[in-house]
């Protein structure tokens, strides 16, 4: 799996001849400046919850690459009146994909539109594949749900919100990654407004500390897992 890192929230992960991209919130981004959103790639494009900071690029690569978005119902209704061409609402549960078993997950935080209407559930997924597993938390905080995703998932890397304020922050994420059992944490929703900017290095430190691996990639570079 090869996972690209687009600031904030955002990134994508190549499962083979699959790329499903995350939340993407870019061109709104001053730290994501250097993206082009006209270059993502995308088959499918998974959006957790309904705030824009996790869906503001959506619709427009969404035409443009044809992609399927996935989100949860309110969501994704929302985003095809938008013009996304291919919506596919799903709430908390699995469903099989061609790229692999999805399961939207529970996530502790709000969720409404940008035009100020009802979001539905927040959520995490949980992306189970041939070419490996993996957890992005969404917007959460720390919940012992997690826990359960460990039960029946081995995961290659986990993508978990360090910033705090809004989620879950540092030491929070260092308890989400022992629930789910998983040792490569990928750092998302840090650094993009003021009250969730982090200290690189203490981060990096104390998740050391705690026998994990932080990563906290640059953005427009890629990790593979």
């Amino acid at each position: 799996m090869n996972l690209t890192y687009y600031g904030h929230a955002c990134f994508s992960v190549a499962l083979g001849r699959h790329t499903l991209l995350f939340d993407p919130f870019i061109s709104p981004n001053p730290l994501a400046s250097g993206v082009d959103i006209q270059c993502i790639a995308a088959d499918y494009i998974l959006v957790s919850h309904g705030h824009g900071d996790h869906l503001a690029d959506a619709a427009a690569i969404a035409k443009r690459t044809g992609a399927t978005v996935i989100a949860p119902f309110e969501v994704a209704q929302w985003l095809g009146k938008q013009g996304a061409p291919k919506i596919h609402p799903i709430n908390h549960g699995s469903c099989q994909f061609d790229f692999g078993r999805l399961s939207l997950v529970a996530a502790v935080h709000s969720s409404s539109l940008p035009d100020g209407s009802y979001g539905g559930n927040p959520g995490g997924f949980v992306v189970e594949s041939e070419a490996g597993n993996f957890y992005y938390s969404g917007d959460t905080a720390l919940t012992f749900d997690m826990k359960l995703i460990a039960e029946r998932t081995r995961l290659a890397f986990a993508a978990l919100c360090i910033g705090g304020n809004f989620t879950m922050d540092v030491d929070d994420a260092i308890h989400s990654a022992k629930f789910v059992a998983c040792e490569n944490i990928v750092g998302v929703h840090y650094d993009t407004f003021p009250p969730i900017k982090i200290d690189h290095e203490k981060a990096r430190e104390k998740f050391h500390a705690a026998g994990l691996r932080l990563h906290l990639l640059k953005i427009g570079t890629s990790q593979k897992f």
